[in-house]
């Protein structure tokens, strides 16, 4: 039987809530490169306000879409992105160009193909701002797929670009489905669970190697097989935040602890870490600190996102 539509929207905000908290948890720490491991191995936090970047402002928009549409409308998604993107937040010289393109009345279609001469970016952005769609369609893994291939193709075309957005979002709803469970399953169960729905890629290849990990202490052995997102590409970017939410399923705080101490970019890989993770424990399960610590997010359907 289908989620109502209610319940759905409420799941996308408990993953929007996670993404966003990781987002601005994981920007706090581009700082000096001589302090940033002392910072992170005494869990030092940043004093508030923690500003989020392009990523949630982009999850916003899928939010959006979700809440008007019941699903992803491509064409209203383009026009979003083009309409709120706010340059201050951090978007990639690709992105820019591709909003400037459609603002100025190019077709998304023929300016998303375009980029990166023609290959169409794999880039970690349509990656970055998917968890709270696949939390909305928690319930039909089918769905899951469809739509978060659709979110994709808006900005991004190439097949890895795509293959990083189902699998986060396949991630984000199976999370989901543990919401009530009283034991989550092991990070290995969990990752080969999201294996089979995400196309033969290089991301699916470094999810493969990610279940093979063992001790989540040794991040830097993650780091070395797996990367840590410093290339900003799908690839290099959604096996390690999956093998981080993977391992911490249960844990908002300490998955995140664990995604910024493999740096890279860590915005992204905590964004994305934390939007799973949150899928699972809700909103209760993040800090209320860290909440309050990060900036208010704008309202959505007419009710605040942020719950109490």
């Amino acid at each position: 039987m289908a989620t109502p539509s209610g319940e759905r929207l409420e799941c996308a905000r408990d993953a929007l809530e996670g993404l966003s908290v990781g987002d601005a948890f994981g920007e706090r720490f581009f700082v000096n490169p001589a302090v940033v491991e002392m910072l992170v191995a005494s869990r030092a936090l940043a004093p508030p306000p923690w500003r989020y970047t392009d990523d949630t402002e982009m999850a916003l928009s899928i939010v959006a879409v979700l809440a008007e549409r019941g699903g992803i409308d491509q064409d209203r998604l383009a026009q979003r992105f083009a309409q709120t993107r706010d340059s201050s937040r951090g978007y990639g010289p690709g992105m820019e160009q591709l909003f400037e393109r459609v603002r100025a009345g190019e077709a998304w279609q023929v300016a998303a193909r375009n980029l990166f001469a023609g290959q169409g970016s794999f880039g970690n952005g349509a990656a970055m701002r998917v968890a709270p769609l696949g939390a909305y369609f928690a319930d039909d893994l089918g769905m899951v797929v469809e739509q978060a291939t659709l979110s994709a193709e808006v900005t991004h075309v190439h097949h890895e670009g795509v293959a990083g957005a189902i699998a986060v979002a396949v991630a984000a709803a199976l999370a989901r489905r543990t919401r009530r469970s009283a034991r989550r399953p092991e990070a290995t169960a969990f990752l080969d669970a999201i294996l089979p729905h995400v196309p033969r890629s290089d991301v699916q290849a470094g999810l493969a190697r990610a279940r093979e990990l063992g001790d989540p202490s040794a991040v830097e052995v993650a780091v070395a097989v797996l990367g840590n997102g410093s290339r900003v590409s799908a690839q290099d970017t959604v096996p390690f935040a999956l093998w981080c939410a993977a391992n911490h399923l249960g844990d908002y705080e300490q998955a995140l602890w664990l995604t910024v101490s493999g740096l890279g970019d860590r915005d992204t890989t905590c964004a994305i870490a934390g939007g799973v993770v949150a899928a699972s424990t809700g909103v209760e399960g993040i800090p209320s600190e860290w909440r309050a610590a990060r900036e208010p997010l704008p309202e959505i359907g007419g009710t605040a996102v942020q719950r109490a």
